[in-house]
């Protein structure tokens, strides 16, 4: 996509990846792997609690395009690719909590599976309780375990996709645009959620580059 973002950026919930071309991308690949693990590297040999902060914080202030220009055209299984992925999910959580607590909350209803408890959203999840959950995933890349960081953001993925598609089913027939919509958003979900599930394994083999 070549759209224009300022800061700060308000990015739009049916966007989950963009800034295609630019740089050479070769250059732009090595640019992104040397500083995602110069910045990991650093704080999580000292997580200054306050550097964490502002680390988690950084797009409040700044927007997400200088993230994106780091990170989003890196290997969606590789730990710039992965930082991107957190960072993107905090940025779309933030800016609309109220739909995304719904479709989490929805999900949790419909889901068979131990997701829930592996996302550790606090229930029931409302606006408040998501934005938390945001933040504790992105803190965990910095000063707790990376893998089960990855797994959360995973599970939250898999929670709220599943909640999207619920969503979708319900309004087939009276809201067929809506419906797709949802329907696409849960696929986008499912994706970013089988990518991060992928980086965890390869960070417990010492293999994430």
């Amino acid at each position: 996509m070549a759209e224009e973002f300022h800061k700060p950026t308000m990015f739009p919930t049916s966007v989950f990846e963009a800034y295609q071309g630019g740089i050479d991308p070769a250059e732009s690949s090595r640019i992104a792997h040397e500083t995602s693990h110069a910045l990991l590297s650093r704080v999580r040999a000292d997580p200054d609690a306050e550097i964490v902060d502002r680390l988690v914080a950084y797009t409040d202030e700044h927007g997400i395009d200088a993230i994106a220009e780091l990170w989003s055209r890196a290997s969606a299984r590789s730990l710039p690719g992965a930082l991107w992925r957190i960072y993107l999910l905090r940025v779309l959580i933030r800016q609309d909590p109220v739909s995304t607590s719904f479709y989490f909350e929805r999900g949790v209803a419909v889901s068979s599976t131990i997701d829930p408890i592996v996302a550790g959203a606090e229930a029931p999840t409302g606006p408040d309780e998501i934005t938390v959950l945001a933040d504790q995933i992105l803190r965990g890349l910095f000063e707790g375990d990376f893998a089960v960081a990855l797994d959360r953001a995973a599970a939250f993925c898999r929670v709220t996709g599943a909640g999207c598609t619920s969503v979708a089913d319900d309004l087939d027939v009276t809201e067929p645009v809506r419906s797709t919509e949802l329907t696409r958003r849960a696929l986008r979900y499912s994706s970013i959620a089988g990518e991060l599930t992928s980086c965890a394994r390869l960070w417990r083999s010492e293999s994430l580059d």
